[in-house]
């Protein structure tokens, strides 16, 4: 018999690859070991390590940036208010 498998468990782990994905690929965009158009695969590259894996991420959470800006927005208002008062 096939053990069963949690949905949310499955979820966070494609959601933790395609962070994985996403970071590798900028890694190596940033690091210019692949070039982000090539003559022979056009934007093929670029696509493929940034693209694919920010349309999974966004899919698999699509609430993540607002998340990102909320956490963002919450800790400069904390450090501003350290600084200033």
């Amino acid at each position: 018999m096939r053990p069963q498998v949690n949905d949310s468990d499955r979820r966070s782990r494609l959601l933790a690859v395609s962070l994985l994905w996403l970071l590798g690929g900028s890694l190596l965009m940033l690091s210019t070991l692949v070039p982000a158009h090539t003559e022979l695969f056009g934007w093929a590259p670029m696509f493929w390590l940034l693209g694919a894996p920010l349309a999974v991420t966004l899919t698999l959470e699509p609430r993540l940036p607002r998340q990102l800006l909320a956490l963002r927005r919450s800790r400069r208002r904390a450090a501003s208010h350290v600084i200033w008062n």
